[in-house]
């Protein structure tokens, strides 16, 4: 049969490279994996009245993000976004060392004052927003542009 030969080739095919006898790996984490692939962004702050980021967000799509939202508490907040949401890919979020790993996610709310954590890549290239529910001003509202 011609199978034994193929199976032979596929086995070959499957065989990780090794640098010399000392069956290390020639290659690296790539891609995601990679330390250069991930980058920290500022926080946001939700306090009542305050802006919730010095400046708009530019992210690369592809890349994997961390950031922290922090609430001040002097005001019950959300943070609103759908269409931001549904352009990412969400790791995890992490509440108080509790891991939480979603299939998607449309705002987050913060009755009292805490920190969240997001780690997510960034997906679909546009132009997105982040705002407190019902507000009108520019402060309570962050822009986000994925390249």
């Amino acid at each position: 049969m011609r199978l034994i030969p193929l199976i032979a080739a596929l086995s070959l095919c499957a065989a990780p490279a090794f640098a010399d006898d000392d069956d290390e790996p020639k290659f690296g984490m790539a891609g995601l994996l990679s330390a250069t692939n991930s980058e920290d962004l500022p926080p946001i702050l939700l306090s009542a009245g305050q802006p919730l980021a010095d400046a708009p967000l530019r992210l690369k799509s592809g890349t994997y993000y961390e950031i922290e939202i922090e609430a001040d508490g002097s005001q019950e907040l959300a943070l609103e976004g759908s269409g931001f949401f549904r352009a990412i890919w969400i790791d995890e979020i992490v509440i108080e060392g509790l891991e939480i790993r979603p299939l998607g996610l449309d705002s987050v709310e913060f009755d009292e004052a805490g920190t969240m954590e997001i780690g997510f890549v960034a997906i679909k290239p546009g132009r997105y927003e982040l705002r407190v529910p019902q507000s009108r001003g520019d402060l309570q509202r962050l822009e986000i542009t994925i390249e």
